[in-house]
């Protein structure tokens, strides 16, 4: 499991031991969407816990006393421990540690960080918790929940993505900024805003409340530092230190200095009395948060590092003495013109004196055509393929080029686009909505499932469903009492809502008594398994490890249609599963015949099914007892080539017909392009167009996409090829 963060660090909190030999610990929060606790020794770090429940990057955390932590996110909630977090979709959630650390405990035995395992997941050892959103308001309310165990505060009131919060000792004071612009104070104890402070021009990205919680520092990517005047509710001074966006700020105990970093990828130490400022290091990548610790100061970035410095927190006048500071001025651009003038400061460290190691995050993606593997690079250069089907890497091709890699794994063939895919929490995040979700089948001998006929049609949604929720269901099956037979029999679903029974139609996707087996192309790891992310039907958004799933949620935990789903074998209505096309001799040639009309068959249909038809056709000399009056392939056709229910290879399996024995080579074409080549039962190849050489299981839909490129209805023709 991986116990690093596997995307830039956006906050920090440090929480110091009250106990003289006692550990203190760092709390991080992640463009990953997780929190972690870090047990910090003399020069190691050990990853304790990770609170994974927002939904999107998490963008700032707080400590309130010695228990609660209050986090924000772009998922707009904010949740507290008191910790407070908030994030982009706005809202902030206050959490109670010890509360949050007791429903779930892991096994401390650290396993190695795995970061080509998991989809969408982070890793995690130890306590685990995760929260719901709730439905905006102007206050800070409880909300528990049976089935998601410990649930921390939502404080709304944001209209807008919330980056920054910072809270006085006391806990009596709540301080909130983000793309508004402007500063919204809290009284978290009513939960009402107390008011608004306006004078940054650009998003306010990091915020500082003295001890008593009359002084507030806010630092935006207008490049400023403002020191507001709570008491008197306005800005006292304004310090022009950087060249770039402030993203990150950290003061000394009696606030007399403050430590800013952030796009400009430096780290400065200012005097707020007398202005003096100085360079205390220069990174690589833009600094993201800050935290400080006794004489060091945590420094996070953009890449999912966490480095210790040097900081002199309890006598910052020491670093002043080295010399080469300069006076902030109170003008933005005036920073901006020094640097440009030449006299750039140098920095007083080179190098870190201790560094939390992060996991490549993944910046690049493709879904290949295939529908079933998607190519990736991540931020160290590493390119991998992952079957998305299972939830892991399957190839890594290390630090190759991306497109060429992507160009080698080029496949013809056409498959709807069953999900989407984005890569923003540094992670693959795989989407599936319905009914588009439910639009790709494959044969179950093209996903080599052993025991299954070969002509069955396999839905990759479906089965993929039922992997990601296995250990839900058989938790599920436990909690209900039921009686589960050996081969897995899924509950009745009977207490599914009438309205998924209204909205869907049945799909029968193999025999009854297999309808829960979850065959190996679909099985997801438990060692490294994957997070669900769902909006839910009532319950709002939330985020869970599979195995984490305890079998106590409920309806309205889950989309309807995947309860109807996993728990019904039911399918909603879907488009385009169907590919119609006509059948014609070439021009010219004297071997024809009957067929009515056009034809229908299931775009997964291959191309050697329809020369089977026309061979059987040809030498039997009379039309096939499959082809319906409307021109479809009916179920149920003995030996026939074109069939819904069954279409794999059936005729191999068995001994050749007299009439097949008579070998006659066919020809399909489509476009004036041969694209299949020999006997019907002896096939080796098919070819279309010169120098293009493909196997003989194209299917229609490849055909018509990558051939016959027309709107229209697809037109086949075919001819007899004499033998030499």
């Amino acid at each position: 499991m991986r116990r690093s963060h596997c995307a830039g660090v956006n906050c920090l909190t440090v929480l110091k031991s009250s106990l003289s030999d006692g550990c203190d610990h760092l709390f991080t929060g992640s463009r990953d969407g997780t929190l972690k606790r870090w047990t910090l020794a003399e020069d190691a770090a050990s990853c304790s816990a990770t609170f994974e429940s927002h939904v999107d990057w998490v963008n700032d955390a707080v400590l309130i006393g010695d228990n609660t932590l209050v986090s924000c996110s772009s998922d707009t909630t904010l949740k507290n421990n008191v910790v407070a977090s908030g994030g982009l979709g706005g809202e902030v959630f206050v959490w109670d540690i010890e509360a949050a650390l007791t429903p779930v405990s892991k096994s401390s035995d650290a396993m190695e960080d795995d970061c080509s395992n998991g989809v969408n997941g982070s890793g995690n050892l130890l306590p685990i918790t995760s929260l719901r959103t709730i439905s905006s308001s102007n206050s800070i309310s409880a909300h528990t929940s049976q089935s998601q165990g410990y649930v921390p505060l939502p404080a709304k009131g944001h209209k807008e993505s919330v980056y920054a919060l910072t809270m006085n000792d006391s806990g009596n004071l709540l301080v909130s900024g983000g793309t508004e612009k402007v500063l919204r104070v809290w009284d978290p104890r009513t939960g009402c805003k107390t008011m608004k402070l306006r004078g940054h021009t650009d998003n306010i990205r990091a915020l500082l409340l003295d001890s008593t919680g009359r002084y507030c520092l806010s630092g935006s990517s207008d490049s400023m530092i403002r020191l507001w005047d709570l008491g008197q509710q306005r800005c006292v001074h304004s310090y022009a230190v950087h060249t770039d966006s402030v993203w990150a700020l950290a003061s000394t105990p009696t606030f007399s200095h403050v430590y800013s970093g952030g796009r400009d990828l430096s780290l400065y130490l200012t005097d707020l009395a007398t202005r003096e400022s100085l360079l205390l290091c220069t990174g690589e990548h833009p600094i993201l948060q800050l935290a400080l610790h006794d004489d060091n100061i945590w420094a996070a970035t953009t890449d999912s590092l966490v480095h210790r410095w040097p900081a002199e927190g309890r006598n910052p006048q020491k670093v002043f003495q080295r010399g080469g500071s300069f006076l902030a001025g109170n003008l933005s651009f005036s920073r901006a013109r020094v640097s440009l003038e030449g006299s750039t400061p140098v920095p007083v460290y080179k190098e870190p004196t201790f560094t939390i190691p992060g996991t490549p995050g993944i910046v690049q993606h493709e879904i290949l055509n295939n529908r079933r593997h998607v190519l990736t690079k991540d931020t160290a250069g590493s390119v991998k393929l992952w079957e998305i089907t299972r939830g892991v890497v399957v190839e890594d091709y290390g630090k190759v080029s991306f497109e060429e890699k992507k160009e080698q794994l080029f496949e013809m063939v056409s498959i709807p686009a069953w999900f989407t895919v984005d890569t923003r929490l540094g992670s693959l995040s795989v989407h599936l909505d319905t009914p588009q979700c439910f639009s790709a089948e494959m044969y179950s001998a093209d996903l080599q499932i052993a025991g299954k006929p070969e002509d069955d049609k396999v839905n990759l949604a479906r089965e993929t469903l039922k992997g990601l929720l296995a250990h839900w269901l058989a938790k599920r099956r436990q909690r209900l009492g039921s009686q589960a037979s050996a081969n897995g029999d899924v509950s009745s679903g009977k207490d599914i809502t009438p309205r998924s029974l209204t909205h869907s139609r049945i799909e029968v996707d193999g025999s009854a008594e297999n309808d829960s087996m979850v065959y190996p192309p679909f099985e997801f790891s438990t060692v490294s398994p994957p997070s669900i992310i769902t909006e839910g039907s009532q319950g709002g958004p939330w985020r869970k490890k599979i195995t984490d799933l305890d079998g106590t949620e409920d309806e309205k935990d889950f989309p309807w249609w995947c309860l109807d789903c996993v728990l019904n074998n039911r399918l909603p209505p879907r488009e385009n599963t169907k590919c119609s096309f006509y059948l014609h001799p070439c021009e010219g040639s004297s071997v024809q015949i009957l067929t009515q009309g056009k034809l229908s068959a299931p775009r997964i249909l291959r191309i050697h099914k329809v020369v089977n038809y026309v061979v059987e056709k040809m030498i039997l000399d009379k039309p096939s007892d499959g082809v319906n009056s409307d021109g479809t392939f009916a179920p149920g056709l003995t030996g026939g080539p074109l069939q819904h229910s069954s279409l794999g290879d059936g005729s191999f399996r068995s001994g050749l017909k007299p009439w097949q024995k008579l070998r006659p080579s066919i020809e399909i074409l489509c476009n004036n392009q041969a694209i299949h080549v020999k006997s019907s039962f002896f096939l080796d190849y098919l070819i279309f167009g010169p120098g293009w050489v493909l196997l003989p299981d194209m299917s229609l839909a490849t055909v018509r996409a990558y051939i016959w490129k027309k709107p229209e209805d697809l037109v086949l023709n075919y001819r007899v090829v004499q033998s030499k």
